[in-house]
């Protein structure tokens, strides 16, 4: 288990591989971007080498062309993938612009944005998944933009994790401890697990 920072943002991740296999089909980014941050969770379908080798051809085409728009990334994260198992994906720039998060998702790796404190600006939000596989099948697909305030806790988690874990997480642990906690309640242990946290913390880039 791995701690990460960037700029504007804490992050943590939690990952678990499927017991028996020697690698993990799920993987993760967190790119500094001029003004923000690229966040990504990829899972390479089914588990083992193939979905290992899926999954990290989408993270180096993530972080090769992390500046381009959301649209633009998924794009070429599909043409890269073709002719592998494919990958499902989340993604997200945080701070760009300023006080926002723009996101999307293809498949089935859950996102959730939490909101701080008692004054929130609106309610807690959970990312619009399309059905479809990067790499194989990718359907028509928008990019969602929502506002932040410091504080807000955006959630990335792949299939391995029950999705139950949003009813129990602890709104003002530290990414690290919240990541640790889902993975802990709530892996499966049946299949390959991660689970990426980004709070946004404001200030400049």
């Amino acid at each position: 288990m791995e701690a990460l920072t960037a700029p504007l943002v804490e992050c943590g991740t939690a990952t678990m591989t499927l017991p028996g296999q020697a690698e993990s089909g799920d993987r993760h980014l967190v790119a500094k971007l001029p003004g923000g941050v690229l966040v990504g969770v990829v899972d390479g379908l089914g588990h083992g080498e193939e979905a290992a080798v899926a999954s990290e051809v989408a993270v180096r085409t993530l972080q090769r062309y992390a500046r381009e728009p959301l649209l633009a990334l998924l794009r070429r994260c599909h043409e890269e993938l073709m002719g592998t198992r494919g990958v499902v994906m989340s993604l997200a720039t945080i701070g760009i612009p300023k006080g926002m998060v723009s996101w999307l998702g293809i498949g089935n790796v859950e996102g959730l944005l939490l909101r701080a404190g008692a004054a929130r600006r609106g309610a807690d939000a959970s990312l619009l998944l399309r059905r479809g596989v990067v790499g194989v099948r990718l359907p028509a697909v928008a990019v969602s933009v929502a506002p932040l305030a410091p504080g807000d806790t955006l959630i990335f988690a792949t299939d391995g994790i029950r999705t139950a874990f949003a009813q129990e997480i602890g709104r003002l642990d530290p990414p690290q401890a919240i990541a640790d906690d889902i993975l802990a309640r709530h892996g499966k242990g049946t299949d390959d697990a991660l689970v990426l946290v980004a709070r946004y913390v404001g200030g400049e880039p």
